[in-house]
């Protein structure tokens, strides 16, 4: 019995680890764009977006029933597969947090847990009903519905005040787009919090510590609040940079549609219950907001290597997954194993992102790393941009040129007058 309630405690510590890197990797998804504009400052947009993750986490159960109930069979899931899980899932969140890419920390978690439970119990342990409807049709839908309405929203913003006082309608964008990203961090919250109390509610479930079917108790909901709120604090300024300038430049109109758009399908399907990414759902109402300017554009090389990763998500998650609960199928001395090369490999990507810093001081360019390349469709639009900016570029740097001479044969003149 103690090395069970080991096993179950070292489950919870773990998903509580993964519901922080949830929290830092996911921070980009609320303030990218309210950053990039200068809506908000760096700091305070994540203690704003901290705080409504922890509100927002008391807001609904839907999205945990659906994986402590739906995902996988309940009944013969152990802790160890649960903790096998978690493993996947968070070396999956912090290689791509690693590299600047917004992936999915909720599909990292489904992949995680689909891997592990058939390397347990088998293909049967999952319900594939459930996973096509509320976990891959959101997936794909979710980025084209809040995309297809930010491109709208934004067409339709800048129509509405192509009459309004430019600074003052800029004004009033800055606060919308506070007040949007406040919502979308309360939607975070509501949406992605809940996983962990899912997959905690399970690990208990499978412990005997509660009964089948239970909803999460009261500190099951607080402790994953609390631990998405203080990743979020902490910021994952390497994703945000990318969210942020990577995908498309916007202007406070663009990231006010952006996200009003992404927290209104956020909501509406952490009501419905589905397993929803707020990653793909703001990544792509970014992308639509960039398209919905005339003469914007979307950096497709960054795109390119962000649907590349959102396709690798899943599988790479559950082949982790998989691979650990086959070690930790060797007993205890297996799970301890896994556990030494989850902290060793977590340490190891720590060390790695020391090399080239980002934080709130360079996040939108600053001394940092130079930002993300534009990629093939943006360099061709520029190729054949009338260029009426760049003459008076070349105007000035000619006319620079005799003064640096008159310049240096000023000393020459002084000494022959000495």
């Amino acid at each position: 019995m103690e090395s069970f309630s080991l096993i179950l405690a070292i489950v919870v510590v773990t998903a509580l680890a993964f519901d922080f890197t949830n929290g830092f990797h996911d921070t980009a998804n609320a303030m990218a764009t309210t950053i990039s504009t200068g809506a908000l400052k760096p700091k305070v947009a994540v203690a704003m977006s901290a705080v409504l993750n922890l509100v927002g986490a008391f807001l609904s159960v839907e999205v945990a029933k659906t994986i402590s109930k739906g995902l996988v069979d309940e009944t013969g899931i152990r802790p160890e597969v649960i903790f096998a899980a978690l493993v996947g899932a968070i070396l999956w969140n912090l290689l791509t947090w690693l590299v600047g890419l917004p992936s999915s920390s909720s599909h990292a978690l489904m992949g995680g847990l689909i891997g592990a439970a058939v390397a347990s119990a088998g293909i049967g342990a999952v319900h594939g009903d459930v996973l096509v409807t509320k976990v891959l049709l959101p997936a794909v839908a979710a980025p084209i519905v809040a995309g297809v309405a930010s491109m709208l929203a934004s067409r339709l913003t800048y129509k509405l005040g192509r009459r309004a006082d430019g600074k003052a309608a800029e004004k009033g964008y800055r606060a919308g787009q506070i007040a949007s990203a406040g919502l979308v961090s309360l939607a975070h919250g509501t949406n992605d919090a809940q996983k962990t109390m899912g997959i905690i509610t399970l690990a208990l479930i499978a412990g005997g510590a509660l009964a089948p079917g239970s909803n999460p108790p009261v500190w099951v909901i607080l402790s994953a609040g609390l631990a998405i709120a203080l990743g979020t604090y902490l910021g994952g300024w390497r994703i945000i940079r990318t969210m942020g300038k990577g995908l498309t430049d916007l202007q406070p109109q663009q990231g006010f549609a952006a996200q009003t758009s992404a927290a209104t399908v956020i909501l509406a399907s952490s009501h419905l219950g589905f397993s929803l990414s707020t990653t793909h759902s703001v990544s792509g109402a970014v992308m639509g907001a960039g398209l919905g300017r005339k003469g914007g554009v979307v950096r497709w090389s960054t795109a390119t290597r962000m649907f590349v990763a959102w396709g690798l998500t899943l599988p790479a998650a559950a082949l982790v997954a998989a691979l650990a609960e086959w070690v930790c199928g060797f007993g205890d001395w297996g799970t301890a194993l896994v556990a030494v090369f989850l902290v060793g490999s977590s340490f190891a990507i720590w060390r790695i992102s020391r090399r080239e810093v980002v934080d709130h001081t360079n996040v939108n360019g600053g001394a940092g790393p130079e930002p993300e390349p534009a990629g093939v469709v943006t360099t061709a639009i520029a190729a054949v941009t009338p260029p009426p900016a760049g003459v008076s570029e070349e105007l000035t740097a000619t006319v620079a040129a005799p003064a640096a001479v008159a310049d240096t044969k000023t000393p020459s003149a002084a000494a022959t007058t000495v």
